[in-house]
């Protein structure tokens, strides 16, 4: 079986897991030690910025799974798809923030904010490989100091490099106006990856429900059964774990689901250890599910520890935390487990 069909009987089976390491997440070594948890817990897709250093360090990280796994008494059934992911101006998910220093008054809210990323330093100065443009640092400041801007990047170029870097699929983050951006970058992503699934991750913050229907009925008139929906609720929530907050992301699947085009379906955005189940009691039938502030937030504890790389214990704990989370969604949606 090749690795399309794959990942179509995955899809067909609805237990599909996606870890979201977070498209402007170019952190490489939070990336390789996300990689290996989660490669070892069951995780069927890694979800990267798109860019080759980031790439890389997932391939290593699964390379690590594969030589502790045993050492764990675990198996490793599917070697992890290699996603990377890209934005058009305007969406949240490629954006990046930047204090102004003149307009700081140094109350350290940001900082607070950002407790989870530790995107900003003791000096207001944002890393950009680690920020991931949430937005809450923004939210936190109440002197207009932080702004959020969009980092170019030539995706005709980097993209290729990925894909001869061992990328498989791929995803555009379409949270925006922006139609014919959208319809541009993802005929892109379609010549890039002729052989198997290309994302498009969408949500309602600016489209209607009719608008967000029109827009997956015209790219999956160009891309057909390889086209995959990932339904965003509240994108890059900060990882908090109820039903609330994972409402939104079952609400946007549902509407593409009864639009009858046939996609396939991620439930993503304020996705969290709910998500899998609020989906079966709505009856939301997804083909899978994505994670990404959640998932990084309950093993945080072990990735930015220092003995990590070293101590066979910490890794265990971390699978033990990241298996539960990914069995039981799986188990929710497609109601088996994800053994």
């Amino acid at each position: 079986m090749g690795r399309y069909e794959q990942l179509r009987q995955l899809f067909n089976e609805k237990r599909c897991f996606k870890l979201v390491c977070g498209a402007g997440n170019e952190d490489v070594e939070e990336v390789r030690r996300l990689s290996t948890i989660y490669t070892i817990a069951g995780t069927h897709v890694l979800d990267l910025s798109a860019n080759v250093d980031v790439v890389n360090a997932a391939k290593k990280g699964i390379e690590i799974a594969y030589e502790k796994a045993p050492l764990l008494g675990k198996e490793i059934k599917i070697r992890p798809y290699l996603n990377v992911s890209i934005g058009i101006k305007g969406d949240p998910h490629v954006a990046k923030a930047k204090i102004d220093l003149e307009l700081c008054t140094e109350c350290g809210e940001c900082i607070k904010a950002c407790s989870e990323r530790e995107a900003i330093n003791d000096d207001f100065i944002v890393n950009d490989l680690r920020c991931i443009g949430c937005g809450d640092c923004g939210k936190s400041c109440s002197f207009g100091a932080i702004e959020y801007y969009y980092k170019k990047a030539d995706f005709e170029k980097i993209l290729p490099e990925c894909v001869a870097a061992g990328t498989e699929t791929m995803e555009l983050h379409a949270i925006t106006l922006d139609d014919e951006g959208v319809r541009n970058d993802w005929k892109l992503l379609d010549k890039l990856i002729p052989g198997n699934y290309v994302s498009m991750c969408l949500d309602r913050t600016f489209l209607s429900n009719k608008h967000l229907i029109e827009r997956v009925r015209e790219a999956y008139s160009i891309t057909g059964e390889r086209m995959i929906v990932q339904a965003d609720g509240d994108p890059m929530s900060g990882g908090g774990d109820d039903f609330n907050i994972t409402l939104q992301t079952v609400a946007c699947a549902d509407i593409v689901i009864k639009s009858e085009i046939p996609v396939m379906i991620f439930l993503s955005g304020g996705t969290n250890s709910k998500t899998g189940l609020l989906a079966k009691q709505c009856e939301v039938g997804a083909h899978g599910v994505a994670i990404g502030s959640y998932a990084r937030k309950i093993v945080k504890k072990y990735v930015t520890n220092e003995e990590f790389d070293n101590n066979l214990d910490i890794l265990k704990e971390a699978v033990m935390v990241a298996e539960r989370l990914v069995k039981s969604n799986i188990e929710a949606i497609s109601g088996s487990s994800g053994d």
